[in-house]
């Protein structure tokens, strides 16, 4: 809890306010209110900040509103009387319909909380989905166990600047210039382990004023040398990476739960979002 003047502040209150404040940011134009009569329904900004706060209590859909219901600040925080708090099949259902966009805003606006460092640094890893019937995974076509997750995360805070997340299986390197490609000018120096290794990716860097920290596959006396070259203090920043994604399972869940693919890749999305935005209230105690 965090004191300002004779008010105390619980750390989901302050999560909750950040949350939302990040979402009416993300949202296009000037944020609607929490709720409005007739069509419009819930706004964006609501459906979003109820999702962050699912994902950093990491509880179903139906228990969090139960939860909410029990919790009447929080939810006038969201905007929201207890008694106009929504059914949680609405907030499973609008999750689907609102655009990849607006997540990845939320998790670029959640970034922006920090100032980053010099080494950034990518890598990727397997986040596994929920465990279906063998009947579903037949109807569904339900074959990959695990979405690849490629992550961007800068090295001396820990913070995820950027993801990207594939039902298939690509290459590494045909993945890394699609995810920095959008994030260049947050990248100075670029930490990568072997998997990256492609002299195409390193010359646009070097190109775009980044100093690539790549490993070499050591095939012959070409990539040992390079390697010897290699300065081990900044390449071996991209352990970090390895931390982030440790803490993103062991806090927010090993699995994600969504059925639909695109809407897995959304809760990756508000998984990276909601760990920068705690990582931003620890850092302000």
């Amino acid at each position: 809890m965090k004191r300002v003047g004779s008010v105390v502040h619980t750390k989901l209150a302050r999560f909750t306010k950040q949350v939302v404040t990040l979402a009416q940011k993300a949202v296009v134009g000037t944020p609607k209110p929490a709720v409005q009569k007739g069509f419009g329904g819930y706004s964006d900004w609501v459906i979003v900040s109820i999702h962050g706060l699912k994902t950093y209590l990491d509880l179903p859909y139906r228990r969090l509103l139960d939860v909410l219901h029990e919790m009447p600040r929080i939810a006038r925080i969201l905007g929201l009387e207890v008694a106009q708090l929504l059914d949680f099949t609405t907030v499973c259902a609008r999750m689907q319909e609102l655009k990849m966009p607006l997540w990845r805003d939320v998790l670029r606006l959640s970034a922006q909380l920090h100032d980053t460092g010099e080494i950034q640094a990518i890598d990727a890893t397997g986040m596994d989905r929920v465990a279906a019937s063998q009947h579903y995974a037949k109807r569904t076509n339900y074959t990959f166990k695990a979405v690849k997750t490629t992550a961007l995360i800068d090295c001396s805070t820990g913070v995820i600047l950027d993801i990207h997340c594939s039902m298939k299986q690509p290459h590494d390197s045909q993945v890394a210039w699609q995810l920095l490609t959008r994030n260049l000018d947050k990248l100075s120096i670029l930490a990568a382990d072997k998997g990256y290794d492609w002299e195409l990716l390193r010359h646009k860097l070097r190109s775009e004023g980044v100093k690539p920290a790549i490993k070499y596959r050591e095939f012959g006396w070409h990539g040992v040398a390079n390697n010897v070259l290699l300065d081990d203090t900044t390449y071996h920043q991209r352990s970090n990476i390895e931390s982030a994604f440790f803490a993103l399972r062991r806090k927010y869940g090993e699995i994600v739960r969504a059925r639909s693919w695109y809407v897995q890749f959304r809760e990756l999305v508000l998984k990276c979002a909601v760990r920068n935005v705690e990582l931003a209230l620890s850092d302000s105690n």
